[in-house]
């Protein structure tokens, strides 16, 4: 009788996971690995996933160019774009596409922005803790900030990244109970001109007109606390974009957000991403994240060229107490 045929193994092949992480804080933020060779949905909604956990997510040297990594963020969802700001400011777009905001200092004919001048003064707000879009009615959701060419590593410009769920948590009951309904008026306005007031309180005279008057324009709102959907956890949506609380005298809203601000920017909720190489991509919820650049020698001397696309928020609380479908902008209407 013939001997039986030892059965062939064939193991499966092993399945390397799409996106792999190493936390950066205790309770947000991880440094994240993937391969961006080819961008498919299955690598987006993996994104989205780690989102969900982490807030932040920050990938090295992607390769992304500007027409991949709008590619890219087109997988997200719908995208924000700066055709009204081009248009109804007069502004010139230097970058390929009008769904790149370009935050970086590099003015549209390729020198370095000058400390004092228009432009500089408006991107003084990025040195504040954001949340991107909380000025218009529909916010933003997921950013995706892609750098091109950055300064010497020892002359500041970082972006730091505050963690508003566990901020949130920590807060005691009674002051949870105390702001559980409050209704935040956002205004691009506020934080411009707070970031150009010195400490004296005088406005530099170039943003003391109707133009730049929060009071002149529209805001928009939204709740203070809000449950973050993709994470189920309760989240305190605030930026240095509220001006005031809704049915609260001004002066008084405006002091109890500050503190609020201040409580969410405290060093246990925080911690700096370091650029590092071009191709650096950095990922982040601003449904539970605040940002802010980090200013540094580098200004007014090298180019800190970094180009960011704005996905639209997608989740139920997208347009706050706004009206879907809303078309003005802040600063614009």
């Amino acid at each position: 009788m013939a001997a039986t045929a030892i059965p062939s193994y064939n193991p499966s092949p092993r399945v390397e996971p799409l996106v792999q992480y190493r936390p950066l804080h205790p309770t947000f933020g991880a440094e994240a690995t993937a391969d961006f060779a080819t961008i498919t949905p299955d690598l987006v909604d993996e994104i989205k996933r780690g989102l969900a956990k982490y807030g932040v997510l920050v990938f090295r040297k992607t390769g992304l160019d500007d027409a991949r990594h709008v590619e890219m963020s087109h997988l997200f969802g719908d995208l924000d774009d700066v055709a009204p700001f081009v248009s109804g400011l007069g502004q010139k777009n230097r970058l390929s596409s009008d769904y790149l905001f370009d935050v970086g200092n590099v003015n549209p004919d390729g020198s370095v922005m000058q400390p004092g001048t228009m432009r500089d003064l408006l991107l003084k707000c990025n040195y504040h803790f954001h949340a991107d879009s909380a000025f218009n009615p529909r916010r933003a959701g997921i950013s995706l900030l892609l750098a091109h060419e950055l300064p010497p590593a020892h002359l500041g410009g970082e972006t730091e990244f505050a963690d508003t769920r566990s901020a949130y948590e920590d807060l005691s009951p009674d002051r949870k109970e105390e702001i559980k309904d409050w209704v935040v008026l956002n205004s691009q306005l506020q934080c411009r001109r707070n970031a150009n007031t010195d400490k004296d309180g005088i406005l530099d005279p170039l943003l003391d007109t109707d133009e730049f008057d929060p009071m002149k324009h529209r805001f928009g709102k939204h709740r203070l606390i809000q449950l973050h959907d993709p994470s189920g956890r309760t989240n305190l949506y605030i930026a240095a974009h509220a001006h005031h609380v809704e049915g609260m005298p001004i002066e008084e809203g405006q002091r109890k957000l500050k503190e609020l601000l201040d409580h969410a920017g405290q060093p246990q909720y925080t911690f700096k991403v370091q650029w590092k190489d071009p191709g650096d991509l950095v990922v982040w919820d601003n449904t539970c994240v605040l940002h802010r650049s980090v200013p540094g020698g580098y200004a007014g001397k090298y180019k800190r060229d970094l180009r960011r696309t704005t996905v639209h928020d997608m989740g139920p609380q997208a347009w706050g107490l706004n009206g879907v479908g809303a078309t003005w902008r802040s600063g614009l209407d």
